[in-house]
């Protein structure tokens, strides 16, 4: 299978869908990989070391999307990207659709087969391929959210940790789930008063067997979301619902009851945002303020630690693209997604039909079954 990953043009993106090492397991494979030049920088790795790990090095993304029966990226496809997928090609990187109608009509009408990482599941029903990158966001939720709460960044002036005679900074997460969790966990660990808010029974009492005394529980309704939403300093948003879009859970009216220069930092931003006055925003102005409220809303918040980010994702990506690869050199790729009902929940386009129920349901598309796409 020949095999390619473009560089990265997202604004502010430097991760790269594959690792050096990556490219070692695919050529040992009997693979061919085509890496586009400059590609892997944003990781330290530059064009001697993909090709020492086998690859051929190409000059623009042109060569990549015209002769590779696999493209491997991070990000969703760029307009311009989409324009160059072609019919009966394998794109296999995170898609983000319900949010997003351009690309998902781009993607049918290409005739592209899109597998997303973020709907792959795992044997234990979680997302093993948006887990890593669901850590690396809500770690960085905090950081960007302290950064955010200095006065010289638009915020009330508040540490999160506080110092010995001044309250903490309260933080307030919405969402007990990886994102959440590795939320509270960088919070907890710089001195803030934290709450966590689930709907979940079973979920808070996980979160509170593990924080103990470091962090407070609520369970998750309009009532409680707002008192804790109105006296936090910063507020998380962490829900997920797999692949579809996430739910507005704090209004613009809410805004007017917050403290005023208090941060929101929505991680679920990829999803379309789980605050009513959130929109994308990138690294180059990753915040704005609505009604004396700073939001945070970088689509690709773990694009910042490129390095991290991307070898966290090449070590839960890789076995399936193996998979795939192999597949198609026994003569029919689809045969990894049969024999893998797991992967097979990451089809979301597959020949101009659209294969993601919560996908077709959000923006209004006929629905087909991945078993019938596959047959």
């Amino acid at each position: 299978m020949r095999i390619g990953t473009p560089r990265e043009i997202k604004n502010h993106e430097y991760r790269i869908g594959l690792t050096p090492e990556s490219v070692t397991e695919l050529v040992s494979n009997g693979h061919e990989v085509l890496v586009e030049t400059g590609g892997g920088l944003g990781i330290g790795a530059d064009d001697a070391a993909y090709v020492q790990a086998g690859a051929r090095i190409v000059d623009g993304p042109e060569e990549i999307f015209a002769s590779c029966d696999m493209v491997v990226k991070v990000k969703e496809p760029q307009a311009a990207e989409r324009a160059m997928l072609r019919e009966g090609q394998i794109l296999y990187t995170y898609l983000h659709l319900a949010p997003d109608p351009a690309q998902t009509a781009d993607l049918l009408k290409s005739g592209v087969t899109a597998i997303a990482y973020e709907t792959v599941t795992g044997p234990g029903g979680g997302l093993p391929l948006l887990k890593p990158m669901s850590q690396v966001a809500g770690r960085m939720s905090v950081q960007a959210g302290a950064t955010a709460l200095e006065k010289a960044h638009g915020g009330r002036g508040t540490l999160l940790g506080g110092v010995p005679g001044v309250a903490p900074g309260k933080v307030a997460v919405i969402g007990g789930g990886v994102v959440g969790w590795n939320a509270a966990q960088m919070a907890v660990g710089m001195g803030a008063d934290v709450t966590i808010l689930d709907r979940s029974p079973e979920q808070l009492e996980r979160l509170g067997m593990y924080f103990e005394s470091r962090a407070k529980t609520r369970f998750s309704n309009k009532a409680n979301i707002h008192e804790v939403v109105c006296d936090a300093d910063l507020v998380i948003g962490a829900v997920l619902i797999p692949g579809a879009a996430a739910p507005k859970l704090v209004s613009r009216e809410m805004l007017k009851d917050m403290k005023t220069g208090a941060v929101l930092v929505d991680v679920a931003i990829d999803q379309g945002g789980c605050f009513e006055t959130s929109h994308p925003t990138t690294h180059d102005e990753p915040t704005f303020v609505v009604d004396g409220i700073v939001h945070y809303c970088v689509a690709n918040m773990p694009g910042a630690v490129s390095r991290t980010s991307t070898y966290a994702l090449n070590n839960v990506t890789l076995p399936h693209a193996l998979r795939i690869a192999a597949a198609f050199d026994a003569g029919d790729w689809r045969g990894a997604l049969r024999s893998d009902p797991h992967l097979a929940e990451g089809l979301n386009v597959s020949a101009g039909k659209l294969t993601y129920r919560a996908v077709a349901e959000e923006l209004g598309y006929d629905f087909t079954p991945v078993e019938q796409a596959l047959a």
